[in-house]
């Protein structure tokens, strides 16, 4: 009588041939792009402290939602350098996951810098309206500062996932990743991946720069093979 036990099943698995074991393989990866580049920190946050202060200027301090915000300047020509890097490397990394880059260009639609105070955060969300990649650099990073957190984008992994055996671990079963930032680091990761920010606790303000960019076509789109082809399949 069956005592509940899978001990048949272990016996041909002990057993089975080496070529009859399961093969291991991921498909649809979420990345996090990281790289520490502290150099660009001063043109940074002077430009950032600049706008930090207009924004003080004008509103108070939600004692609720104890965050200031700057307005967008990618186009500031003191960030040049910096808004260089971070476009030329996310056209690198949309080619590298398999995008069809040659007649597209990567263009900023945000760049600004967000000050967290004392229990600020940042909830879950996504990034749309024609955005491929967001990214963070961190600015001022005081002890206690919030983790930056990614998330399952997968609704039916979270929906029916189990229990971890570990949550400390990186495992097929963890739900979110959690980063720990340090000025002058930076984040780069698609849109559709959830982020957000835990709860601050440090008495200092947490301050980094958040970046949105999309896609356009160049200004000279490729010639067609098929002459007689409609423009609209030119593309």
């Amino acid at each position: 009588m069956p005592d509940g036990t899978n001990t048949a099943l272990e016996a041909k698995v002990e057993t089975a041939p080496a070529e009859a074991q399961f093969q291991a393989w991921n498909y649809f990866p979420s990345t996090v792009y990281m790289v520490e580049r502290p150099d660009f920190l001063p043109e940074v946050k002077e430009v950032s402290e600049e706008l930090l202060k207009v924004a003080k200027a004008n509103s108070k301090l939600d004692p609720i939602y104890p965050v200031r915000m700057t307005g967008n300047f990618f186009g500031d020509p003191r960030v040049a350098k910096f808004a260089e890097f971070i476009g030329q490397n996310s056209w690198s990394i949309l080619q590298a996951q398999g995008h069809a880059m040659d007649h597209l260009s990567v263009v900023f639609t945000e760049m600004w810098t967000q000050e967290h105070h004392k229990h600020s955060l940042m909830e879950q969300h996504t990034h749309g309206f024609g955005a491929q990649l967001v990214g963070f650099y961190f600015i001022d990073v005081p002890e206690k500062s919030s983790p930056v957190i990614f998330h399952d984008p997968r609704p039916g992994k979270v929906q029916t996932g189990l229990m971890e055996t570990d949550m400390s671990l990186i495992t097929n079963a963890s739900n979110s990743i959690h980063f720990q930032p340090k000025p002058g680091l930076m984040i780069i990761s698609n849109s559709w991946l959830p982020h957000s920010f835990g709860r601050h606790a440090a008495n200092k303000p947490l301050k980094f720069v958040h970046f949105n960019l999309s896609i356009q076509l160049n200004a000279n789109p490729p010639v067609c093979p098929n002459p007689n082809a409609p423009a609209a399949e030119i593309i």
